[in-house]
């Protein structure tokens, strides 16, 4: 169903109702394993020679229907889903990568994420050059014998920088690494890497596919365009010794690391999805097509309002004329810009830390993508654990306020924000 437009596959893909005893709402298969029809169905599925379901673990029939609608609107040949979307990076790059290998990514990523590739992956032997990714030719110049992969973010959080993908995968290509972009704040409603030479997407699910803040999940597509085969990836080319001497190359072609991230990454390092938030995620991405238009409609209007405020210093929001990644916003984003915007306050950070305490409408609270309106100062929390140098790199400044814009009437969010304004002493906005 991958040549449907999005919305339809949004609404259809991988569900066959003749497979389901004909339920046109998706099944939660709350199960942790699956009768064999007898020893030899058991061997040939634990082969490989046939597909079919083993264990939850690796595979589950509810998440199976998540996992091809991703692959479906993300223009990939598989897709994997894990418990959160930190599962999904770590699973993928340590399925990937092994003690002494490097990667080149990009410094203007979420705050979990650089600590990640920073602090814990150096501890197993895989480090990290992060780059200015404004300029795709930083990541040739990073570029070591031992590097193995590049990693970006297509919309920085809370950055909000707007990557050329084009350009920095003719480096990944030059190089012979795969393209890693993390799209959780796009989406793919408003764009789809695949399509800008990426190998593999990532998303945490638990962000605007689900989008009601109620499940946590994560996922990697696989765009099945990279060459496993080039030899700097001998895990793909030699016998596997954990898999009775499988050469994923030969054995599974295009879909050779969605396949290596089950039988290895889930089995290894268990971190599945739970089949009812399977469920609960393909609920919400059935709306997305919808959801992301209108989160992209309010945070630009309330980005040009904030424009017009005395309390607010800059804004910050790819969709405004004017902003430095207008142009590639309209390029890459040309359906809308998603629903982050970020402001810095007058007053530095107690004045930013004061507005975030002072709304009523906007949730403090760290997560983003949900059809409420969240609000966050980065430097205090979900970035306090950076050095201030690091936070700058981030796009983190001490007067940051980083707002999700839901879906609520745009005339109460502007409400909201202006009794918050009013509720701080005008001597600390000076």
């Amino acid at each position: 169903m991958s040549d449907q437009k999005l919305a339809t596959n949004a609404l259809h893909a991988g569900h066959d109702t003749t497979q389901t005893g004909g339920t046109r709402a998706i099944p939660i298969y709350q199960t942790t394993s699956y009768v064999f029809n007898d020893t030899d169905h058991a061997a040939n599925l634990f082969s490989l020679a046939e597909l079919g379901f083993i264990y939850t673990r690796l595979n589950n029939p509810t998440n199976q229907i998540l996992q091809e609608r991703l692959a479906a609107i993300e223009g990939g040949v598989g897709a994997v889903v894990f418990a959160s979307g930190t599962a999904a990076i770590s699973t993928g790059l340590l399925t990937l990568l092994k003690a002494g290998d490097h990667i080149v990514a990009s410094s203007s990523l979420y705050g979990g994420t650089f600590n990640l590739l920073n602090v814990t992956l150096p501890r197993l032997g895989i480090t990290t050059t992060f780059v200015d990714a404004s300029e795709p030719s930083n990541f040739k110049e990073a570029v070591k014998e031992n590097t193995r992969a590049f990693f970006v973010e297509s919309l920085g959080n809370p950055k909000l920088d707007v990557l050329d993908l084009k350009a920095i995968s003719k480096e990944a290509k030059a190089a012979k690494v795969p393209f890693i972009v993390d799209n959780t704040v796009a989406t793919p409603g408003l764009l789809n890497p695949i399509d800008h030479g990426a190998n593999l997407v990532i998303h945490s699910l638990t962000k605007y596919i689900n989008g009601n803040g109620t499940s946590l999940g994560g996922a990697i597509i696989d765009a099945g365009t990279f060459d496993w085969a080039n030899g700097n990836f001998p895990e793909f080319t030699e016998p596997s010794a954990g898999y009775h001497g499988l050469v994923y190359s030969e054995a599974l072609g295009a879909a050779a690391f969605t396949f290596k991230l089950i039988l290895e990454g889930l089995r290894d390092f268990g971190g599945a999805l739970s089949p009812f938030n399977a469920f609960q995620i393909i609920q919400g991405l059935e709306t997305l097509p919808i959801r992301i238009k209108q989160h992209s409609e309010n945070a630009l209007e309330l980005a040009e309002w904030l424009l017009g405020r005395d309390e607010v210093a800059w804004v910050n929001y790819p969709g405004l004329k004017g902003n430095k990644y207008y142009e590639l916003a309209q390029e890459y984003l040309p359906k809308g810009q998603s629903g982050l915007v970020t402001f810095g306050v007058k007053g530095g950070f107690e004045a930013a830390k004061k507005l975030t305490d002072a709304t009523k409408v906007f949730s403090l609270l760290a997560n983003i993508g949900d059809t409420k309106s969240l609000i966050i100062h980065p430097a205090s929390t979900t970035h306090q654990q950076l050095t201030e140098e690091q936070q700058e790199s981030a796009g983190v400044s001490q007067d940051l306020i980083r707002l999700s814009v839901g879906l609520e009437d745009i005339s109460d969010l502007k409400g909201d924000l202006e009794q918050a304004f009013a509720a701080i002493d005008k001597s600390v906005l000076a």
